[in-house]
């Protein structure tokens, strides 16, 4: 008995079905990582769609105690490769097998030393190829306090158009040779966390250093790309462990192992930059600027291709240039005070109510906070809200002026906080500058801002361009579309 015209008609479609997903190309990947101060995130990137299919954050605990006390900020290289092993066992090896690029971002500043072609131990387990260091230093992060202004004031003078600071891999080295010259003895090489990874990874004899991890440690030209040899030569510097210089977005080689499922022979970038990546990670179109309010702020866009930046450093500027792609610089208004300033406050509050006897949650301090500040339109109540200084005028601190009885409700001084961040952020980075500069718009990200419609109201209050919220910064993403827009 023939089987009925509706069996025909489902047998083709499944056949054709079959046909179809034979032929549909298999998804590949790329594989962003970031090794983060606190932290390290891996996402995995389709690059057909550009969508995250799969992340993974794990907190490093790497601090380590030193001899210099709270002055020093050292971390252990083996708990910050032991996070990034962790993040990447996780996710799925199916995924894993079909990554074709690898990206690597970090902290920048940071330097650490170790024995060329000695730094690590490839072992073999049952989850693959992975890899533990071997002859290594502590990494030496940004936030090292080691270096004083007067240790800084009697260096030689870089050519560079950024300023040397405490935490710069630079000053870090000079601090060691003036110091602990015997803890440089044993090593040959050095680099950023993330510049020995890629090292690592790609079997290299000497590490690659993009210009933007470079301009980050000092001692860089970032006019013609090249370290301040010379200078550096005559101050007894060893010139020897600095790395050779890559344009950001540049291949650095190709996996020599498996990894975790990784194919050996995997392309792998030059490590980059945590907050150039993070930039990249929101900024669409070339019109854009990006402001991230977190723990502190940042207010940046692209400088038109013909851009220089000064030839010598202004302390006293408020706006930096940082090395970003193609021969491009970013202005950055890189504030010290954001959402900090916020929680200094709600710290405050809750203090102040244990003091008369209550306890409330901070949680619920700020909720109401913002509550009640939502409903004062308006406040001619005025704060300047700079309690941890600025960079560029480290003594200029907070103050509360125009005071009234009128306006000293919860919601009056809330507001006036929240305006006081914005105002502060303009003061460093007009908004006709950004307007004159053909900035059309402002991507704003950082929870301290997607979180706080106050504070949403006070930026658009100030910014007049229009504001979009909703992408979200991201250091581990947008080094994975460096990777996957640099073909």
């Amino acid at each position: 008995r023939p089987p009925p015209a509706g069996d025909g008609w489902c047998c083709c479609a499944r056949l054709g079905q079959l046909k179809m997903s034979l032929q549909a190309p298999s998804p590949q990947y790329v594989l962003g990582l970031d090794l983060g101060t606190s932290s390290v995130k891996v996402v995995l990137l389709d690059i057909e769609s550009r969508a995250v299919v799969d992340s993974q954050i794990q907190e490093t605990k790497a601090e380590v105690s030193c001899m210099e006390g709270d002055k020093s900020q050292e971390q252990d290289v083996a708990q910050i490769l032991s996070a990034l092993h962790q993040c990447v066992a996780a996710l799925p090896r199916e995924h894993l097998c079909k990554v074709r690029r690898i990206g690597v971002s970090g902290q920048m500043h940071g330097v650490m030393l170790w024995k060329s072609q000695e730094g690590c131990m490839w072992q073999n387990s049952e989850a693959g190829f992975t890899f533990q260091p071997w002859r290594t230093s502590h990494l030496v992060t940004w936030q090292d306090g080691r270096c004083s202004r007067e240790f800084l004031d009697s260096l030689a003078q870089p050519d560079s158009h950024i300023s040397l600071a405490t935490g710069f891999g630079c000053a870090t080295i000079f601090w060691y040779m003036r110091n602990r010259p015997q803890c440089l003895e044993f090593f040959n090489t050095a680099g950023t966390i993330h510049d020995y990874v890629v090292a690592v990874l790609c079997g290299l004899t000497r590490p690659l250093m993009s210009a933007q991890n470079a301009a980050s440690w000092g001692y860089f030209n970032t006019r013609c790309g090249t370290w301040n040899l010379k200078i550096l030569r005559d101050s007894g510097f060893p010139t020897c462990l600095l790395p050779t210089i890559a344009k950001s977005g540049a291949i650095a080689g190709k996996t020599v192992h498996e990894w975790y499922g990784v194919p050996e022979g995997t392309e792998v970038g030059v490590a980059l930059g945590d907050f150039q990546c993070s930039v990249y990670s929101c900024m669409t179109e070339k019109t854009d600027a990006v402001l991230n309010i977190s723990t502190s702020a940042q207010l940046s866009f692209a400088q038109a291709p013909d851009f220089l930046p000064p030839a010598r450093p202004n302390p006293t500027a408020s706006v930096a240039y940082f090395p970003y792609f193609d021969g491009k610089y970013l202005a950055v208004a890189a504030a010290l005070n954001g959402g900090n300033v916020l929680a200094s406050f709600v710290g405050m509050l809750k203090q102040w109510t244990q003091e008369l006897g209550q306890e409330i949650p901070q949680s619920t301090i700020y909720s109401q906070s913002i509550h009640a500040a939502l409903n004062v339109a308006r406040t001619d109540l005025v704060v300047k809200a700079t309690i941890f200084g600025e960079r560029h005028s480290p003594d200029q601190l907070a103050s509360v002026t125009n005071i009234s009885p009128s306006n000293l409700s919860l919601g009056h001084v809330t507001r006036a906080l929240c305006r006081g961040i914005a105002e502060n952020l303009n003061s460093m980075l007009p908004c006709q500058w950004l307007i004159e500069s053909g900035v059309q718009r402002i991507i704003g990200s950082g929870s301290a801002l997607t979180r706080n419609e106050v504070l949403q109201q006070e930026v658009e209050k100030v910014f007049t361009l229009p504001i979009v919220y909703g992408k979200t910064v991201d250091s581990a993403v947008g080094v994975a579309m460096v990777m996957l827009d640099r073909r």
